[in-house]
């Protein structure tokens, strides 16, 4: 975490986070990797992904990714036969320049304006969305 936090104001990004929870309309379709297998490896954002036996993958309104087991297990709840919302808040924040965040599946590439998120208050376990796609799918909580 240390070399991801040299070369930035964290005291100033936090204040700039905000929390945020999905729209009561924006389910997943997904399936869990209950499979004998050791995982794969695929292309998206930008960068190389993992997804590790026991993930899920999930279709997000057309946008097909993997989300660590832990995570989704922790995040999500099922409301129908695959399907599932989020149930948990996130934080987020516009990019005020382009750059790359650490995933649990891999790095994934942002562009300057796109939202960087956090499933954790502490900005842990983060991703980046475009920012059009960020706001039609979530609101403020706060």
């Amino acid at each position: 975490m240390d070399s991801l936090r040299s070369g930035y104001d964290w005291n100033r990004i936090m204040t700039m986070r905000r929390r945020y929870r999905k729209k009561a309309d924006q389910f997943v379709v997904a399936v869990r990797l209950d499979l004998d297998t050791s995982g794969f490896t695929y292309r998206k954002w930008g960068s190389e992904q993992r997804c590790k036996p026991g993930d899920w993958l999930v279709d997000n309104q057309g946008d097909i990714y993997t989300v660590d087991h832990a995570v989704f297990s922790k995040t999500y709840r099922r409301t129908g036969l695959g399907t599932y919302v989020k149930t948990t808040p996130v934080w987020a924040e516009r990019a005020t320049r382009a750059g790359s965040v650490a995933t649990k599946e891999g790095q994934s590439h942002y562009q300057s304006g796109d939202y960087l998120v956090y499933n954790n208050e502490d900005g842990s376990d983060a991703y980046c969305i475009a920012a059009a796609k960020f706001e039609a799918m979530y609101e403020l909580a706060e």
